[in-house]
């Protein structure tokens, strides 16, 4: 083969579509089905940003709801439409297991034996190895231990009260489904970033977009580790709407500080929620900022912005585990490439790729897409991973052409 494509998500399809446009014979490798991390998602899952933002490569979004936010069933049907529109050359069922140099390309080693290919597009998601916080190993085994992406809904929790440990858009979509099904939710919460589901009447995506936010570019970002920060608290849930700390305490859900560890029978936690919730306030503060600069430099109407209302950061600082039934840890994800991807040097301290425009730096003939903040922040978003697939995909182009 001269072109494999491995992992069958958006940036995988969005990929394989750019080459197909352009000409280029290809292969698409998928462990499972199409879309097969969406369809693993929790029974009542749903979009974040509204369904105009699904901006793929020749199948942008052209439903009935456009300012809606599309269950997870649906995205999978749309995922597997997309594919059938120009016919993408999926394998599905092939796990790719690992990949290594050889003398002319790459050396896949997969379920159904090796495969040989000059080119390599590694398309396996923005979030692919759960990460845990120090000291999670020391929760009881009587306790049910889970990660967010093992949960489906709550009656698949053992009974007793929820500990949510990580508060990004998951955790706190999850404890407000726990506490609507009845379930004592107590949420650790961290850093995290919060904006308002709508400004002046129309979504935060539209507002996202009209800043530029989306199109930062890595350089951008403090640091790094700045990548690694949680998403912004917010849900498409119900029609959409607010989901920040203060919604949740509002609402019933005990916030606490930074998961530190069990100590004989506690589960303990760090004095730090008045530092998390007042992170998440510089964020908004910023970005609100970002809003009224750009109205005033368009001459937009600027929309109502207000303060955050005060916050009483007091929380208790242990809870005994004799009160819980589970534990979800929803503390973000890793890359995984390094633990397969046998390429010295391909890779930084963090388990990023290292390259240029999707190209390795380290492998010529190996690239990437649909990595989180791979060119922009919008790279492994529904809105941005088909810009990123185009420039990957003419890079591949360019060089089968010079092979040929």
């Amino acid at each position: 083969m001269s072109v494999v494509i491995v992992g069958a998500g958006q940036a995988g399809l969005a990929v394989s579509h750019e080459l197909t446009m352009l000409d280029v014979e290809h292969t698409v490798l998928e462990r499972g089905r199409v879309a097969n991390t969406w369809r693993g998602r929790w029974d009542t899952f749903c979009l974040v940003t509204p369904n105009w933002t699904v901006q793929l490569p020749g199948g942008e979004y052209d439903g009935a709801d456009p300012h809606g936010y599309m269950p997870r069933d649906e995205i999978v049907a749309y995922l597997e439409r997309y594919a059938r529109s120009f016919s993408a050359p999926v394998r599905e069922t092939v796990e790719v297991r690992s990949l290594e140099r050889a003398p002319d390309g790459f050396i896949l080693g997969t379920s159904e034996g090796e495969i040989r290919t000059r080119v390599v597009v590694l398309t396996t998601g923005a979030y692919q190895k759960p990460h845990r916080p120090p000291g999670a190993d020391g929760v009881p085994r009587r306790v049910q231990v889970i990660d967010a992406e093992q949960y489906r809904n709550a009656d698949g929790l053992a009974r007793g009260a929820v500990l949510i440990v990580g508060s990004g858009q998951t955790g706190c979509q999850l404890a407000e489904e726990l506490h609507e099904a009845g379930r004592d939710v107590f949420l650790s919460c961290g850093r995290a970033p919060w904006v308002p589901r709508r400004l002046g009447g129309r979504d935060i995506a539209h507002w996202i977009n009209a800043t530029g936010f989306f199109d930062q570019p890595r350089s951008a970002l403090p640091s790094p580790q700045a990548r690694l920060i949680a998403n912004q608290q917010v849900t498409g849930h119900g029609g959409g709407h607010d989901l920040n700390y203060r919604v949740l305490r509002a609402m019933g859900v005990t916030l606490l500080g930074r998961f530190q560890g069990v100590s004989g029978a506690q589960v303990t936690f760090a004095d730090d929620l008045a530092r998390s919730v007042a992170f998440g306030d510089e964020r908004y503060a910023a970005f609100r900022k970002m809003v009224l600069d750009t109205c005033a430099t368009t001459g937009i109407t600027p929309p109502d912005m207000p303060d955050p209302a005060p916050f009483d950061p007091s929380a208790p600082e242990s809870l005994s585990v004799d009160r819980l039934g589970a534990v979800i840890f929803t503390s973000g994800f890793r890359p995984d490439f390094a633990s397969w991807v046998h390429i010295s040097g391909a890779f930084d301290e963090m388990g990023f790729p290292i390259e240029h425009d999707g190209a390795s730096i380290v492998a010529p003939g190996l690239f990437f897409c649909g990595v989180h903040y791979m060119r922009k922040r919008k790279s492994s978003l529904l809105i941005g991973v088909g810009e990123d697939a185009a420039i990957v995909a003419h890079a591949i182009a360019v060089r089968s052409a010079a092979a040929a």
